[in-house]
């Protein structure tokens, strides 16, 4: 029986992986470190609340007194708590900084002193910067080109010294782009999803040729739970889907989905600093015994029906700050 701490495990990948756990390690305790920020929000762990196994703490990974307590008992640590969304970080990198910096540091520090045995980082594909050709391996150069980025390949490099100068048994993963339930609707899929279910349109940036590598959050989530059981500590892993496809190809999928008209999509300008393909190379993962068990066509069709099933869940998250925000910075792109 193994005690998990999940840090940002109110968020997407997180709450997911939380749910993964309690359903897939019967015997495991789960408990939740999350600040409650915009995006991370208590309604994505409803269904297991009342769970005997899982406990929620609200709280900032960035403060010493909130980390303390929980890595005093000496769990395994998953860590997802991060600001996510590139768009948000080019208006404001100071959120990122402080998260993925000061917040990784001071979990590393709380480690380093009680003694923790496991410790999964979970990152980016993003670190590597855009790949012209071929496939990112762990071993390449990092050249983040974004705040949002830049922070996650700091907290990498941070996470690693932890190892080599402390031996803080530190493991990163670095997925490709996750998708499924419980997903912020800002990112493309469940932005543009929502959006054609309310024929608005689907605001594409640039020429819509930018390339990303479609993963599905369960198989995230079980490329991750293998890296803490069963990786290396002082190793990175990427977790790549091996579905690379341009964003006007998922945009049209979506739209074909739903029987909406492709009439609905509307180009706008490019995003400062656009990436324009991603690629990893996953071998190394696989070679652990990870594979992808989920076809992206039937992940796909799921995501798409979960956002149809429930309304509720992003109409609330629509109707406010994000609504604003969207409308206020990006809409007249």
């Amino acid at each position: 029986m193994a005690h998990i701490l999940v840090t940002g495990g109110a968020g997407f990948i997180g709450s997911n992986y939380v749910r993964w756990l309690l359903r897939t390690h019967p015997e495991d305790r789960v408990t939740v470190l999350d600040k409650l920020t915009y995006a991370g929000r208590l309604e994505n762990l409803a269904d297991v609340v009342d769970n005997p196994r899982f406990h929620f703490v609200r709280g900032d990974i960035a403060n010493p007194d909130d980390v303390e307590p929980l890595l005093a008992e000496r769990p395994l640590v998953a860590s997802f708590a991060a600001e996510s969304h590139v768009d948000r970080s080019i208006l404001d990198p100071t959120a990122f900084i402080r998260t993925a910096v000061f917040g990784t540091y001071t979990l590393m520090e709380a480690a380093r002193k009680h003694g923790i045995g496991r410790f999964v980082l979970v990152s980016t594909d993003e670190v590597y910067g855009s790949v012209v050709e071929g496939s990112s391996k762990e071993t390449d150069a990092l050249d983040p080109r974004s705040p949002y980025s830049a922070s996650k390949a700091s907290a990498d490099l941070l996470a690693r010294s932890y190892f080599t100068t402390y031996g803080v048994p530190v493991m990163i993963t670095r997925g490709s782009n996750t998708f499924g339930p419980y997903q912020y609707p800002e990112k493309i899929l469940p932005l543009f999803i929502t959006n054609a279910i309310d024929d608005q349109p689907l605001p594409v940036y640039g020429d819509g040729r930018n390339v990303r590598d479609w993963l599905y959050v369960l198989d995230h989530c079980a490329a991750i739970d293998l890296v803490l059981r069963e990786g290396e500590p002082g190793e990175i892993y990427n977790v790549g889907g091996g579905n690379e496809r341009p964003n006007i190809e998922v945009t049209r999928l979506i739209l074909d989905s739903l029987g909406k008209p492709h009439s609905l999509i509307q180009y706008v300008a490019d995003r400062p600093g656009h990436d324009r393909r991603y690629s990893l190379d996953s071998g190394k993962l696989r070679h652990l015994g990870w594979q992808p068990r989920y076809r992206f066509e039937d992940a796909f069709a799921e995501t798409v029906r979960w956002y149809v099933e429930h309304p509720g869940w992003w109409r609330a998250i629509k109707s406010g700050d994000y609504t604003e925000y969207y409308r206020r910075n990006y809409a007249h792109r």
